[in-house]
Order: C-alpha cells, then sequence, then structure tokens
C-alpha cells in the first residue's frame, strides 16, 4: 500500500487582501501555523492594527495525519462567517494553516447571505494570493552507539541521503571512549526501510524520537 506522507500549506504570512461589499471592508490574511495557541497573538496583532474591525471571524486547521480545525464566527449570524472561511482552506486541500478575516462595518447590513458570500469571497482571494507548498511528513530517530561505530552510521547516512538533526558525543566513564548520539529524520514512506537498515547494524541502537 503506497503511503501518503505529503500535505500542502503555505510558505509564509500572505499579503493583506481588501474585499469590499456595500461599504462594509472585509480585510483578508493567512498565515502558517502548527499549534492552535499562536492564534491568539496573531489575532491580538490584527486587533491592534485594525481598531474600527468589529469582528474578526476565522478558521484554522492543524495536523497531517490526524486534523484538527476550528471556524469562529466572533459574533456574526451562526455559521456566517467561520465555516465559509474553513470551507476554503478544505478546497484547498491546506493544513497548518490559519485564515483571518476582519470586517469593518460599512453601515449596511449584508443579511446572512451576503456575509457568507463576503467571508467566503474574502478568504478564496486571501489564499489564492498565497504561496502554496507541500511539505513533507517526516519522521525523526534517535541513534545511540558507540564511537567506534560512528562510520557504518554515516555510511548509512550519506547512502540514504538522510538529514542530521542533532548530534551530540559524550565521555563513556566506564570505557574512557566516547558515545554518540544523532537524531536524523526520513520521509514517512521510508522510515521502516532505514529502521530496519539501522536495527541490523550490531551494538547501536535505534528508536523513534518522540
Amino acid at each position: 500500500m503506497e503511503i501518503n506522507d505529503t500535505y500542502n500549506t503555505i510558505e509564509s504570512e500572505s499579503e493583506e487582501i481588501l474585499y469590499k461589499e456595500k461599504n462594509s471592508k472585509f480585510f483578508g490574511y493567512a498565515f502558517p501555523i502548527q499549534s492552535e495557541e499562536e492564534v491568539r497573538t496573531i489575532i491580538d496583532g490584527l486587533r491592534k492594527k485594525h481598531p474600527n474591525a468589529g469582528h474578526f471571524c476565522y478558521a484554522y486547521q492543524i495536523g497531517t495525519e490526524t486534523l484538527s480545525y476550528r471556524a469562529n464566527d466572533d459574533g456574526e449570524p451562526s455559521n456566517s462567517a467561520g465555516m465559509p472561511i474553513y470551507g476554503q482552506i478544505q478546497s484547498f486541500s491546506l493544513t497548518n494553516t490559519l485564515v483571518v478575516v476582519a470586517r469593518v462595518f460599512g453601515g449596511v447590513k449584508l443579511g446572512v447571505g451576503g456575509l457568507i458570500s463576503a467571508y467566503k469571497t474574502t478568504a478564496q482571494l486571501t489564499l489564492e494570493s498565497s504561496v502554496i507548498i507541500e511539505k513533507t511528513i517526516n519522521i525523526h530517530y534517535l541513534i545511540s552507539f558507540e564511537y567506534k561505530n560512528m562510520n557504518k552510521i554515516m555510511r548509512v547516512i550519506k547512502e540514504k541521503k538522510l538529514e542530521i538533526v542533532n548530534q551530540e558525543m559524550e565521555m563513556n566513564q566506564e570505557t574512557g571512549l566516547p558515545n554518540g548520539k544523532i537524531e536524523i529524520k526520513t520521509r514517512k514512506k521510508n522510515a521502516e526501510m532505514i529502521f530496519d537498515i539501522f536495527n541490523s547494524i550490531f551494538e547501536i541502537d535505534i528508536k523513534i524520537k518522540e
């Protein structure tokens, strides 16, 4: 079975998008995020930028294999803002992405249908202006070894073009020789093969880094 180990997200914060509907102004923004905790800070920053905006509606999706999402109407009629924004995140097949639309009321009520259309359109234009990139889902392994086995490990890392995330050496008090630890990462679809290769080398220990 083919393992799907890629996902789409946005490369960086988008440019500000302005959409107008019956004198109301809708300012759209998209941000790459890794956690829910980032959302509040971003929205606080936008509140300072748009002190006249009455609503900061948003939606996000986070995760690669297990997805979590949230849609927030921020005082607009139920499901008239957050879900239309979230629908666009789904439409672009994105994750680890937050889209915020700040609305400055223009004096004319749009009605629920008008709001749904305006928030959806703003979110769509915002994501169309973003750079969408494909990333791989990676597994991190921690390899522990005695110094004498360093060359064997480095040979595999070089042959398989693995990325070293971190490495450290420390003295073994008993032998007086250095011990090493290397953290590597590999695409999920290659992970089992990489684990088996290292696991078959005598006198080294490999485990998944949680």
